[in-house]
């Protein structure tokens, strides 16, 4: 299996917030939970790669208590979208006009003048080409997105809203990827 992507545990105060970027800790029972489960699967000495978000640290440095062969490093392109103006502000409080142009326009629209989706695959792309295989990285929800668009588009092809269904993992979950084809890109 050439790529393991991990998601954070379950993270504190989040519930019906926006919080890509925003710095949020996960639960520590979680988190543990989530490291011993990883930790029994995992192959040895694998290079792991993390989202800088202290919700992600806190999984890296739990597995790597457990199993000091899995020494990890920040990578800044793990993390989630920056959702700009939005972060840490209940959906709710989102002007549903600025949803709905989101929508319109899930590619290119920066969702609270932060980061567009289309600048997002770019850097996720550009991390897998950085990384060796076999790897793991611990990150979120919209990477292991961008990872499975990135897998399944045609070559160039950008989402639209009703394509951005994809699965990610559960919180604390996982999901192994053989390596992409060579052709692959945005």
């Amino acid at each position: 299996m050439a790529l393991w992507l991990v998601r954070h545990a379950q993270p504190l105060d989040a519930a019906g917030r926006c919080y890509g970027r925003l710095d949020l800790a996960a639960c520590p029972a979680a988190t543990a939970s989530a490291a011993q489960a990883l930790a029994q699967v995992l192959p040895q000495r694998l290079p792991v790669y993390t989202s800088p978000l202290q919700r992600c640290e806190q999984l890296a440095l739990a597995l790597q208590a457990l199993r000091p062969d899995l020494a990890y490093k920040t990578e800044p392109r793990l993390q989630e979208l920056d959702f700009g103006r939005w972060e840490g502000q209940p959906w709710s409080a989102v002007p549903r006009t600025e949803l709905d142009a989101w929508a319109a326009d899930l590619a290119h629209y920066r969702p609270g003048g932060g980061e567009a989706l289309a600048a997002m695959l770019v850097r996720v792309q550009q991390a897998l080409a950085a990384t060796p295989t076999p790897a793991v990285w611990i990150s979120h929800a919209g990477v292991a997105r961008c990872l499975a668009w990135l897998r399944s588009a045609a070559p160039g092809q950008l989402p639209q809203a009703q394509d951005w269904t994809l699965p990610a993992p559960a919180f604390g979950a996982w999901c192994c990827y053989p390596p992409l084809p060579p052709q692959s890109s945005v």
